[in-house]
Protein backbone atom coordinates (compact mmCIF):
# COMPACT_ATOMS: atom_id res chain seq x y z
CA UNK A 1 0.00 0.00 0.00
CA UNK A 2 2.40 2.68 -1.21
CA UNK A 3 1.63 6.36 -1.14
CA UNK A 4 1.19 7.13 -4.83
CA UNK A 5 0.68 10.87 -4.46
CA UNK A 6 3.88 11.97 -2.71
CA UNK A 7 4.68 14.31 -5.59
CA UNK A 8 1.21 15.82 -5.26
CA UNK A 9 1.81 16.34 -1.53
CA UNK A 10 5.18 17.97 -2.29
CA UNK A 11 3.54 20.33 -4.77
CA UNK A 12 0.91 21.31 -2.22
CA UNK A 13 3.53 21.95 0.46
CA UNK A 14 5.55 24.13 -1.93
CA UNK A 15 2.49 26.31 -2.54
CA UNK A 16 2.33 27.38 1.10
CA UNK A 17 4.99 29.51 2.68
CA UNK A 18 5.01 30.70 6.28
CA UNK A 19 6.45 34.06 5.19
CA UNK A 20 3.45 34.66 2.93
CA UNK A 21 1.09 33.80 5.77
CA UNK A 22 2.78 36.29 8.08
CA UNK A 23 2.45 39.03 5.47
CA UNK A 24 -1.32 38.57 5.43
CA UNK A 25 -1.66 38.32 9.21
CA UNK A 26 -1.71 41.51 11.17
CA UNK A 27 -1.15 40.73 14.81
CA UNK A 28 0.16 43.30 17.26
CA UNK A 29 3.62 42.53 18.57
CA UNK A 30 4.28 39.79 16.04
CA UNK A 31 7.55 39.67 14.17
CA UNK A 32 7.79 37.71 10.90
CA UNK A 33 11.31 36.59 11.89
CA UNK A 34 9.75 34.50 14.67
CA UNK A 35 9.16 31.77 12.07
CA UNK A 36 12.91 31.25 11.77
CA UNK A 37 12.64 29.36 15.05
CA UNK A 38 10.62 26.72 13.18
CA UNK A 39 13.56 25.88 10.93
CA UNK A 40 15.23 22.65 11.96
CA UNK A 41 18.98 22.06 11.74
CA UNK A 42 19.85 19.19 9.43
CA UNK A 43 22.92 16.98 9.32
CA UNK A 44 24.79 19.17 6.81
CA UNK A 45 24.58 22.25 9.01
CA UNK A 46 21.98 23.85 6.74
CA UNK A 47 18.51 24.54 8.04
CA UNK A 48 15.35 22.96 6.70
CA UNK A 49 11.82 24.18 7.14
CA UNK A 50 9.00 22.16 8.65
CA UNK A 51 7.50 21.62 5.19
CA UNK A 52 10.81 20.25 3.87
CA UNK A 53 11.16 17.95 6.87
CA UNK A 54 7.58 16.75 6.43
CA UNK A 55 8.12 16.17 2.71
CA UNK A 56 11.31 14.21 3.38
CA UNK A 57 9.53 12.08 5.98
CA UNK A 58 6.68 11.30 3.58
CA UNK A 59 9.21 10.24 0.97
CA UNK A 60 10.94 7.94 3.46
CA UNK A 61 7.63 6.33 4.49
CA UNK A 62 6.74 5.86 0.84
CA UNK A 63 10.13 4.23 0.24
CA UNK A 64 9.50 1.77 3.07
CA UNK A 65 6.07 0.96 1.61
CA UNK A 66 7.61 0.30 -1.82
CA UNK A 67 10.32 -1.92 -0.29
CA UNK A 68 7.68 -3.93 1.58
CA UNK A 69 5.64 -4.38 -1.61
CA UNK A 70 8.73 -5.54 -3.51
CA UNK A 71 9.65 -7.96 -0.71
CA UNK A 72 6.13 -9.45 -0.78
CA UNK A 73 6.25 -9.80 -4.58
CA UNK A 74 9.64 -11.53 -4.41
CA UNK A 75 8.35 -13.91 -1.74
CA UNK A 76 5.20 -14.68 -3.72
CA UNK A 77 7.14 -15.29 -6.93
CA UNK A 78 9.64 -17.58 -5.21
CA UNK A 79 12.60 -15.27 -5.94
CA UNK A 80 13.17 -14.85 -2.20
CA UNK A 81 12.48 -17.68 0.23
CA UNK A 82 13.31 -15.79 3.43
CA UNK A 83 9.99 -14.97 5.06
CA UNK A 84 11.73 -13.27 8.00
CA UNK A 85 13.20 -10.50 5.86
CA UNK A 86 9.84 -10.00 4.17
CA UNK A 87 8.01 -9.75 7.48
CA UNK A 88 10.60 -7.30 8.80
CA UNK A 89 10.16 -5.06 5.75
CA UNK A 90 6.36 -5.21 6.07
CA UNK A 91 6.43 -4.45 9.80
CA UNK A 92 8.88 -1.58 9.30
CA UNK A 93 6.60 -0.06 6.68
CA UNK A 94 3.53 -0.58 8.88
CA UNK A 95 5.14 1.08 11.91
CA UNK A 96 6.35 4.01 9.80
CA UNK A 97 2.90 4.46 8.27
CA UNK A 98 1.13 4.30 11.64
CA UNK A 99 3.60 6.82 13.09
CA UNK A 100 3.08 9.14 10.12
CA UNK A 101 -0.69 8.84 10.56
CA UNK A 102 -0.43 9.70 14.27
CA UNK A 103 1.71 12.74 13.48
CA UNK A 104 -0.87 13.77 10.88
CA UNK A 105 -3.64 13.51 13.45
CA UNK A 106 -1.65 15.59 15.98
CA UNK A 107 -1.02 18.30 13.36
CA UNK A 108 -4.72 18.38 12.47
CA UNK A 109 -5.67 18.59 16.16
CA UNK A 110 -3.17 21.44 16.66
CA UNK A 111 -4.59 23.26 13.64
CA UNK A 112 -8.14 22.88 14.95
CA UNK A 113 -7.03 24.16 18.36
CA UNK A 114 -5.41 27.24 16.80
CA UNK A 115 -8.52 27.90 14.72
CA UNK A 116 -10.66 27.80 17.90
CA UNK A 117 -8.52 30.46 19.57
CA UNK A 118 -10.09 33.85 19.86
CA UNK A 119 -8.03 36.90 19.09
Amino acid sequence: MAIHNVSNMNQILKQFDAKDWTKSAEIEGFNANDFKALELPSAGGTRETFAEMLSKSLTEVNGLQVEANQAMQKLASGENKNIHETMLAVEKAEIAFKSMNQIRMKVIDAYKEVMRMQI
